[in-house]
């Protein structure tokens, strides 16, 4: 110890100290270098006067809207359904909702709209006026064996919840104590990672949320799906998770890729809030005019 203080004084940790500072100020220098600005927002709205085949797509949750403490309260409001419908009912357009939601709330909120509805991060996809089909097979075989691993987490992390979907299982933390709600989530990862090993499942780390899922399903390999072999010209796809990275990953290079939060990021662009995207969205709704 008597080397360590030798080694370690208050001058090297006083400069220690500032370093961390210039690095916090350096990252925040280079996420602000993809920040949309005016200049941005013009070529944006450029590239999509100038297109005739359009593909837009939207994450729900961090994106649209806020985060609340039930998923369920996260109900669409006037604005954004104003600004969706807008955005869809031009011809040239196709709007696709892309979010780990399960279906039944997206046929909810969404069962009548022109919009394309992908749920459960890319296991389910319903065209407007079409049928909820499955994007690739799959099984959720692996539940009985994964859940009660779950629940014991429930139990021991107050203001924490299950939510099942059809082929995945989320474990919610949002509401519990900030400390004892991320122990718990290192504890629960660790956990199913050694559950997981051989069952060709996955974990993903979403905002106060941790999923299980069939591996290889992700939203940029439901989106290439989705594009096929159409020629779009104007490519945009908007998220503010960990699990927009895939989709970020995926689209075209030409393609506008946005981040919500000054993040690490695979995406070209980076809003700071659910505000921002409403500005975005409203900006492609009425720069044809």
């Amino acid at each position: 110890m008597q080397d360590r203080l030798k080694r370690y004084d208050i001058n090297k940790w006083a400069n220690a100290f500032i370093d961390a500072i210039d690095k916090i100020e350096n990252n925040k220098q280079k996420f602000l270098t993809k920040k949309i600005i005016k200049s941005i927002e013009n070529e944006i709205c450029k590239s999509y006067r100038d297109s005739d085949k359009r593909i837009i797509f939207l994450d729900y949750d961090g994106t649209l809207v806020g985060f609340k403490g039930k998923p369920e309260q996260a109900i669409p409001d006037d604005e954004i359904i104003f600004i969706l419908d807008k955005i869809a009912a031009n011809p040239k357009n196709e709007l696709v909702l892309i979010s780990g939601r399960d279906r039944k709330t997206f046929d909810k909120w969404f069962k009548n709209k022109s919009y394309t509805l992908i749920t459960e991060h890319g296991v389910w996809i319903k065209i407007p006026e079409g049928e909820w089909e499955l994007i690739e097979p799959m099984n959720n075989d692996w539940k009985d064996l994964i859940k009660p691993g779950i629940e014991l987490y429930v139990d021991r992390t107050p203001g924490s919840f299950i939510e099942e979907k059809t082929y995945s299982l989320v474990w919610h933390f949002r509401k519990t104590d900030p400390e004892l709600g991320a122990r718990r989530a290192i504890e629960l990862k660790d956990e199913l990672t050694s559950l997981t090993s051989n069952l060709n499942l996955e974990i993903m780390e979403g905002n106060k949320v941790i999923e299980i899922k069939n591996s290889g399903v992700n939203k940029g390999r439901a989106a290439i799906k989705k594009i096929g072999n159409s020629k779009y010209d104007f490519i945009i796809g908007i998220g503010d998770d960990w699990t927009d990275e895939y989709l970020f990953e995926q689209l075209p290079e030409n393609a506008y890729t946005i981040k919500v939060g000054l993040t690490n990021t695979k995406a070209r662009l980076n809003v700071e809030n659910i505000e921002e995207v409403r500005k975005i969205l409203k900006l492609l709704s009425d720069c044809e005019k």
